[in-house]
């Protein structure tokens, strides 16, 4: 789970680690390569996440669908041949992380429309982040399913195209939303609770692998390898 891929925010700043220097990116990108595995979008994943598939995978998303994504990370993963998920909020088309300004987060630019086709037509995957970015567990249920319904319907019809991943924003969640996200018309949704998605899993309850600014190589590997994720993760 990555978010913004470009030169981290001043020392200070909050959660600059959420933004991995393109460098960083790269070399992890590679490193994956090197050792046989292809990187995959969520929609191309799953039939691997459900066992109908087998093969040296891993899944790639993106939070939030920030502008430097296409311009740093969407190059790299051409060219080694892997496919990502781009999780977008469908009211914040050429946009910004408005969401974060009452912390303390500087604004940075997300995707235009055209960029978001760019993006999928490069045989990347658009997903749903909702219309607002909003703490779901605070809205009521029928505000929560509208985030939920109104983003995939802005999202496909402006990329022309089904839109079948979710992202939980914040990783906020209730039981209650895994239904509504499967009633909405996803296949999947992910979270923000850490570990290794697989078989077992709720397909709408999926976790991920956080990477940071401070992640480094060795501890990268790790994470995506072994099931140092799981164990902190799963408890």
């Amino acid at each position: 789970m990555y978010h913004q891929i470009g030169e981290p925010n001043p020392k200070g700043t909050p959660f600059r680690g959420l933004t991995v220097h393109p460098d960083d990116f790269a070399r992890q990108m590679r490193w994956m390569r090197f050792l046989g595995y292809r990187g995959l979008s969520m929609r191309d994943i799953m039939p691997y996440v459900r066992g109908e598939r087998h093969g040296k995978v891993f899944g790639l998303t993106f939070d939030d669908g920030y502008r430097n994504v296409v311009q740093n990370a969407m190059p790299v993963l051409d060219k080694l041949g892997f496919t990502a998920t781009n999780y977008l909020v469908a009211n914040q088309f050429d946009g910004g992380n408005v969401w974060d300004a009452k912390i303390g987060i500087p604004f940075s630019p997300l995707m235009t429309v055209d960029e978001m086709r760019q993006w999928a037509a490069s045989g990347h995957e658009v997903g749903s982040h909702t219309l607002d970015h909003v703490h779901l567990p605070e809205m009521t249920p029928e505000e929560a399913r509208r985030q939920m319904v109104e983003s995939k319907d802005v999202l496909e019809q402006a990329l022309g195209a089904p839109v079948t991943a979710f992202c939980y924003p914040y990783g906020d969640h209730g039981p209650e939303h895994l239904v509504m996200a499967r009633e909405a018309g996803y296949d999947n949704a992910t979270l923000t609770k850490r570990g290794l998605a697989s078989a077992s899993d709720d397909p709408f309850g999926l976790p991920r692998v956080t990477v940071s600014r401070s992640t480094g190589i060795f501890r990268f590997l790790q994470k995506c390898l072994t099931r140092y994720e799981d164990k902190r993760g799963r408890g």
